[in-house]
């Protein structure tokens, strides 16, 4: 895995079952599926591959208009610390641009703040509306 070489695709298509071995190992919880109806409303999404086998994965999802949303990146735990996330991000920023989107926002837990800000994103104030309750 060390010497692997990261193939980094934009707008693929993942399966569910792709999306969910990476993502409970990465949460800790099941996948809920469903992207196979968002992302063709996304404006980018970005995966990485080590040959056949998806290793991480991100969606920015937009308004139709300068606002885009990164959302979901997830990077198998077994290639964590090698900067997949980060790469994913950047290109899937550079699609944004490229795509129209003048604002890339991102809402994160505290302990991921480092991790966004070596991405590029900084900190802003924005509210919060917890539509459980």
């Amino acid at each position: 895995m060390a010497d692997s070489e990261i193939v980094y695709r934009l707008d693929p298509f993942p399966t569910d079952a792709e999306l969910a071995r990476i993502w409970r190992a990465a949460w800790g919880q099941p996948w809920t599926g469903g992207l196979h109806a968002v992302l063709p409303r996304s404006i980018v999404h970005a995966c990485a591959y080590d040959g056949d086998l998806l290793v991480g994965f991100v969606n920015v999802a937009w308004d139709g208009g300068k606002h885009a949303f990164l959302l979901d990146p997830t990077v198998d735990v077994t290639y964590q610390r090698r900067g997949i996330g980060r790469e994913l991000i950047r290109r899937a920023t550079d699609a944004a641009r490229e795509r129209g989107a003048e604002w890339l926002h991102v809402d994160h837990e505290p302990q991921l703040g480092a991790f966004y800000r070596r991405c590029g994103f900084r900190p802003t104030h924005a509210g919060l509306i917890d539509l459980r309750r």
